[in-house]
């Protein structure tokens, strides 16, 4: 009966808004009396379709209430993959018998476990999740497309490469053993079980057609199911299609050459299914009145964009196209330098729209990054804007609290991830958010700044300094909460669902504040109940999976959590929204801004499938992925046929050049190429403004700093090493001698310099003060056993112990070697001896002190000063012009009698043993060749320093000689090195 019925397929012209002309189109059919209106039908893509139609119908109602139509999902079409949506069940004993659809949780774990299951695979939990969740893509694409899977086993003949045969004994998988899994759940994979619903509600339409309208609108019909429903609503008696901008003016000889990447492939194609010719398509004759200026904009900008999209092999056709420069009306084009550019200059539009009325504005975009860009601009104006596309739940506070209370027990409380997780906004373990974050912060330079603690929450103890009880009592906490999960890591045979149920243990009570529990912290907001239903949903789906090794659930979490998604409720701010290409379509504002339009991000890469190569997806009838190019060059084609519209892109990302979408170089080429001789207009305020914006109103000094602190608060006491940093850069000794400021150590950091040369230091004044004369037969067995007990306090730093001391036993070996042939020339070793020097000055004494490495007596009556140094020496070049004045120094208070223990006395010789352990292990070089001359110059150039800066006139200078300033400094970033030094030459002022 239905195959009488001629087919009623209608499209809505592009720039005509589609929602408010389709609800126009059905209140002019049937009427506005409430009983016909909610006897009619609407089928529509996505359930964000439904809500704007809604807005349509209100719209046109002018706000008063009113009985709808039912408006119902057809499936939401993700950019990714093609998931199934909540379609109504039609009322037939067929759709009652189709089995319910597996979750798309315990369909990845189950893969996950077939893939682990592979004999000689050996894959990690997260590897085979990954694995499972393309899987699951290519199970949905084989569904979506109603193929048979038997033909995988004859889909690679010999002329593929081998590698391709190896795929497909992988993807027997699907063929064997995926269909036991599904009977023994008793439940089918989501997109079988959508197309025999939709299959049965067409047979049920063609049995019996209801007798109310039915109307599917605004989907191109690219699931062949879906395809198959709305051929079956167009032969309803009355039913109706209406298609969203399909070109009714297409030549045949166009429309012959379409290829999957053109925006009218999906709907041609559509019309061949439903055996339906282009002929045959109507517009839709009721749309909203406008001004007929707007009207011709319109239409010339829907020819002009299908001019644009026009088949390579009709592109002559160009020449002889007919134009109209009303396409441009309300046209616009924004080149901005990079993406913050890009995103400022989109908020300046959208936040220009709020000073008109009624006025809505609407971001289109791919780009997730630049969505965020953009709503974190507006902010500036308070103005709150949700990315209707949504967020990763991985990047929101709740599931990012999850993956960092997961590394936190999987890494034994390692300090960057403890400090991570305890500084989340959801952390409080039974504290006030703002006491935890205090204690944190005490935490953190008390204990974990430098090498990292040994492993565990006992380590953190052994960290903690003497009388530290507040903090001994926040590591008790941590005990409290985390020893159970932490034990679950340890192990290597741990249920999933066990670790799940602990992991949401810990996760609660490390949420739980002194005055609100863990559960209603955690899990409150879109994103909280987002992860809240994941993590339930995961209990669910890791059911009956074997054993696995705790230390891996992180990695399985986090690769189970991707792909989730935290949409906002529908609403946000009642006239600015940014949407993604799904969300924009069918909807509509008073300007549009197209942003990311660059080659990559719109249209997107295309990516090429891990399971089969481009001849082998059409032998076995899947799409190329450059179908996806063209859906999005449909939604392109869509919105830009808006009133008034905007085209962003920025001409850098990242650092690097980008191209211009491929649509905006075609687009380009036809303007200049056609009658109109010129390009998009430019519009260049809004990044004008933004510079505006965000010029500062003072431009900060870039003078090389040069503080002149009062003379009292310039020390009158320096060491020898402080004095070398006062030669090449007073201005570091000010920030740290007179402003106090000391450099924290890094956060987990592998043991250092300071560590190294401090071993070094101890463990041969321990053994130069037992030893002081002659050497013992075992010099070299009690130097090692001096060492280890020199070491043995960092075991609780376990990176310590195993970096340097396989140096210090080459060390020891050198040393030992070097001291048994020095020993007969001397006559008293002195280690580890202060010294001090008076020098009278100016503003009134000045001492300089000293603690020499060691000072030998030579058998001659002389001394020989050494400085063990554990990274490069100074050169001769440096201690003679007096940037190294350090042993010079130490001589001159040895010859006045400075050190304690020693008389006075004269300077034979300056040496450096450079002891690195390396290649090579040791090394002695001399400081001067003629000691007694630096020895001078170093305390003339001392005295002169001293009285250079005993008056208050003279700076603190940063760097005044840059070739001799430090090799490296903690204080640069405040000195601005960078900024003043980038219009200079040589080290000097321009």
């Amino acid at each position: 009966m239905s195959g009488a019925i001629e087919p009623k397929v209608y499209t809505i012209a592009p720039g005509t808004p589609f929602a408010d002309a389709l609800a126009l189109g059905i209140v002019k059919t049937v009427g506005d009396a409430p009983e016909a209106l909610s006897a009619v039908t609407v089928l529509l893509p996505t359930r964000r379709a439904c809500r704007t139609l809604r807005e349509a119908f209100l719209r046109l109602g002018e706000g008063k209430p009113m009985l709808l139509p039912r408006m119902t999902p057809l499936g939401d079409v993700d950019e990714d993959e093609l998931a199934l949506t909540a379609f109504e069940e039609p009322s037939s004993d067929a759709a009652l018998m189709i089995p319910p659809a597996i979750s798309g949780l315990r369909r990845q774990m189950l893969l996950a476990r077939l893939i682990m299951a592979i004999p000689g695979e050996a894959r990690t939990p997260d590897q085979a999740i990954r694995l499972a969740a393309e899987l699951a893509r290519l199970l949905d694409q084989i569904h979506t497309e109603r193929l048979d899977f038997s033909d995988l086993k004859t889909l690679v003949p010999d002329t593929y490469a081998t590698h391709w045969q190896i795929t497909l004994d992988f993807l027997k998988i699907l063929v064997d053993a995926w269909p036991q899994v599904l009977e023994a759940e008793g439940a089918i994979d989501p997109a079988d079980r959508r197309n025999q619903l939709l299959a049965a509600q067409v047979e049920q339409w063609q049995a019996a057609p209801p007798e109310a309208p039915v109307i599917a609108a605004g989907s191109t019909g690219s699931i062949p199911a879906t395809a198959d429903l709305l051929g079956a609503v167009a032969r309803l008696p009355r039913g109706a299609l209406v298609l969203p901008g399909f070109d009714i003016e297409m030549d045949e000889e166009s429309r012959a050459a379409l290829a999957p990447t053109h925006p009218q492939f999906g709907m041609n194609r559509l019309l061949q299914t439903i055996h339906v010719s282009p002929a045959e398509v109507q517009p839709w004759a009721d749309t909203p009145e406008v001004h007929q200026t707007v009207l011709k904009a319109r239409q010339e900008r829907a020819k002009l964009m299908a001019e644009t999209m026009r088949p390579s092999e009709t592109g002559e056709a160009w020449r002889s196209a007919k134009l109209d420069e009303s396409a441009l009306d309300g046209l616009f084009r924004i080149d901005c330098p990079t993406p913050k550019e890009e995103a400022g200059a989109i908020a300046l539009m959208a936040r220009e729209i709020l000073e008109t009325p009624g006025q809505t504005a609407a971001l289109i975009t791919p780009d997730r990054t630049l969505a965020r860009r953009v709503a974190a601009e507006l902010k500036r104006w308070d103005i709150e804007i949700d990315d209707s596309a949504g967020q990763p739940l991985t990047k929101t506070p709740s599931g990012t609290f999850l993956r960092l209370s997961a590394k936190l027990a999987a890494n034994t409380f390692a300090p960057l991830d403890l400090l991570a997780t305890l500084k989340h906004p959801k952390a409080a373990i039974g504290y006030s958010p703002v006491e935890l974050r205090h204690l944190v912060r005490q935490l953190e330079i008390q204990a974990l700044r430098g090498p990292r603690p040994a492993a565990g929450l006992a380590g953190l103890k052994l960290a903690l300094p003497e009388g530290a009880g507040t903090l001994a009592g926040l590591i008790t906490r941590l005990e409290a909460v985390g020893t159970e999960f932490e034990a679950l890591m340890e192990r290597g045979d741990v249920e999933p669902k066990d670790l799940v149920r602990a992991h949401i243990a810990f996760a609660e009570k490390l949420a739980a504040s002194n005055e609100q529990g863990g559960s209603d912290r955690l899990w409150n907001g879109e994103d909280g109940e987002q992860a809240g239903q994941f993590m339930a949903s995961l209990m669910e789906a890791v059911e009956g999976l074997p054993p696995m090794a705790g230390r891996l659930y992180p990695e399985m979490l986090e690769s189970l959590m991707e792909g989730q998604v935290v949409r906002p409720r529908y609403g946000g701010h009642p006239r600015l929204a940014i949407w993604g290409l799904l969300e924009a379509r069918l909807q509509s504002a008073d300007l549009i801004i197209l942003g990311g339009l660059n080659e990559g991000t719109w249209p997107p890469e295309t990516q090429a499938s891990p399971w089969m190569s481009r001849p082998m997806m059409n032998d076995f009838g899947l799409p190329t992925p450059e179908r996806r190019i063209g859906l999005t060059a449909h939604d392109f084609a869509q919105a830009i046929c808006g009133e008034k519209v905007v085209v962003t892109r920025s001409d850098r990302a990242e650092g690097a050049p980008t191209v211009p979408s491929r649509w905006l170089m075609r687009l380009d080429t036809l303007l200049k190429g056609t009658g109109l001789n010129q390009s998009i207009p430019t519009n260049d305020r809004h990044l004008n403004w933004l510079t505006a914006l965000d010029a500062p109103l003072k431009v900060a000094p870039t003078e090389r700093p040069a503080p002149k602190p009062p003379l009292d608060a310039r020390p009158r006491e320096l060491s020898v090493t402080q004095i070398e940093t006062w030669m090449r850069d007073p201005y570091a000794l000010y920030a740290r001698h007179i402003l106090k400021l000391y450099a924290l150590d890094a956060l987990d950091s592998d043991p250092g310099a300071a560590d190294y040369g401090t071993l070094i230091h101890d463990s041969l004044d321990a053994f130069c003060t037992k030893h002081p004369k002659a050497m013992p037969s075992d010099a070299l067995d009690q130097l090692l056993e001096i060492g280890r007990e020199k070491f043995s306090p960092l075991l609780a730093k376990p990176g310590v112990w195993a970096f340097w001391w396989p140096r210090f036993e080459r060390i020891a070996e050198w040393f030992i070697e070097v001291e048994a042939a020095r020993r007969p020339d001397l006559s008293a070793t002195h280690t580890e001896i202060w010294g001090r020097l008076k020098i009278n000055a100016k503003a009134g004494e000045f001492t300089v002190k000293a603690k020499a490495d060691r000072i030998d007596q030579m058998a001659d009556g002389s001394y020989s000063i050494i400085d063990y140094k554990t990274g490069s020496p100074p050169s001769q070049k440096e201690v003679a012009a007096g940037f190294a004045p350090q042993l010079p120094l130490e001589a001159a208070i040895l010859e006045g009698a400075g050190f304690k223990g020693i008389g006075s006395g004269s300077v034979s010789n300056l040496e450096y043993w450079q002891l690195k352990g390396s290649t090579p292990v040791g090394k002695i070089s001399k400081a001067a060749k003629e000691p007694i001359e630096v020895i001078k110059t170093a305390l003339e150039g001392l005295q002169g320093l001293i009285a250079d800066f005993d008056n208050p006139n003279t700076p603190y200078v940063s760097q005044p000689t840059p070739e001799m300033a430090s090799k490296y400094s903690d204080y640069e970033h405040l000195a601005r090195i960078k900024e003043w030094s980038a219009g200079t030459e040589g080290g000097e002022d321009s």
